[in-house]
């Protein structure tokens, strides 16, 4: 099984828990042996943390990933120590401690920080727009959107509506994609 929970979703009653969780590398910082990396997924963020001594291969590991890398990791939810709680997360009062780690897919130098709300041009965020989508406020727009649209149907179909979608046949995109007309079989020369 390649999770067992979402990264956003573990809190303080989860502690003691044994948990598999697959995500992003979203930060990751080396304090002399001990590393921690904050993992992503679509569900919000969880801290990681790497003790060469109890987890001496995973740490090798930890050593060498970089933001962006696609990891899984096994491990303990334990409770933060006093005072070592980030208010800022959800999952603020826990932390993982890790006992596996795997690499599923490594990534490369991204063009513009993901974790962080840096200006970026159009010209290059709609070139790497899969990459774009991942940064937080791109994300919050989709989900927003996904909620609206589906509220709307559930509107519709509550009230007895039959939602019909009828093909798209030239829609342009701003992106600059191409275009393409569809011919059709029933008038020939026509599109």
């Amino acid at each position: 099984m390649l999770k067992t929970h979402q990264c956003g979703e573990l809190r303080a009653e989860h502690a003691g828990q044994q948990v598999t969780l697959a995500g992003w590398v979203h930060r990751r910082r080396d304090h002399g042996g001990l590393i921690f990396v904050d993992l992503r997924d679509s569900t919000g963020i969880v801290q990681v943390v790497f003790h060469p001594e109890h987890a001496p291969e995973a740490t090798a590991t930890a050593s060498d990933v970089r933001d962006e890398y696609v990891i899984e990791v096994q491990g303990e939810v334990v409770q933060r120590r006093d005072g070592t709680e980030n208010p800022e997360l959800p999952t603020g009062d826990i932390e993982i401690q890790t006992a596996a780690v795997t690499v599923l897919n490594p990534s490369k130098t991204p063009p513009f920080p993901i974790n962080t709300d840096v200006n970026v041009g159009d010209a290059t965020r709609l070139r790497f727009r899969y990459l774009d989508l991942r940064r937080e406020r791109m994300a919050r727009n989709l989900r927003l959107r996904h909620r609206i649209t589906k509220h709307v149907r559930d509107f519709h179909d509550a009230h007895g509506f039959v939602d019909v979608e009828t093909p798209v046949l030239g829609l342009a995109t701003p992106e600059g994609a191409r275009d393409y007309l569809v011919p059709s079989r029933v008038n020939p020369g026509s599109f």
